[in-house]
């Protein structure tokens, strides 16, 4: 459905263009085409918001509720107080063009970062969504975990890491092992930074 709508919102901005591309110059061709343009834009946000919303898809979330699972947004709602999460870097997502991955996005990459707070105390949390390639590790993946450890000690908050992940994404290889040592090394700079 969500990339049903993603096709749906790049055409009408594409329609949009041409549309605007053959109107005469004046102010109220201008603003009109400026109106129409910004709100297909937001229509292709808001597409790829809702497909960042549902993971790797109804059909998987389903499938973790079967299993007496949770799912990545849910363990963080359950976490923190209502309301307060603010998410990074919903849309990114991984680089891989190996073994047919150009094909297989999804945004948010497989975990769920940023920041909220529990009992009214700042918390950063990374949490992992099994529906998205088992919850497994990547660079991009790696990369938001490694930024929210960074804002963390930036304020002295706490992180809390939900796990939920089959390991490495076999398909990015030593990529993904890097990503590994990259948040181990943030660990270390973290714990180092508690020491002095």
């Amino acid at each position: 459905m969500a990339a049903l709508l993603w096709r749906q919102s790049t055409f009408v901005t594409r329609q949009v263009a041409l549309q605007c591309r053959n109107r005469p110059t004046n102010v109220a061709n201008a603003e009109y085409c400026s109106a129409a343009l910004m709100a297909s834009v937001k229509a292709k946000i808001d597409s790829k918001r809702q497909q960042a919303l549902l993971g790797g898809g109804q059909k998987r979330i389903d499938t973790q509720h079967k299993k007496g699972k949770l799912t990545a947004r849910e363990r963080i709602n359950l976490l923190l107080d209502p309301g307060s999460f603010k998410e990074y870097d919903m849309f990114a997502e991984h680089d891989c063009s190996d073994f047919g991955m150009e094909n297989k996005k999804f945004p948010g990459d497989g975990v769920i970062t940023g920041h909220g707070t529990i009992s009214g105390r700042l918390a950063f949390v990374f949490s992992q969504d099994f529906t998205v390639f088992g919850g497994s590790l990547s660079g991009a993946h790696a990369k938001k975990v490694c930024k929210v450890m960074d804002q963390a000690m930036l304020v002295g908050a706490p992180v809390i890491g939900l796990n939920d992940s089959g390991g490495a994404r076999i398909q990015e290889g030593v990529e993904s092992l890097a990503g590994y040592a990259d948040i181990f090394q943030v660990s270390v700079k973290r714990i180092q930074g508690w020491n002095h």
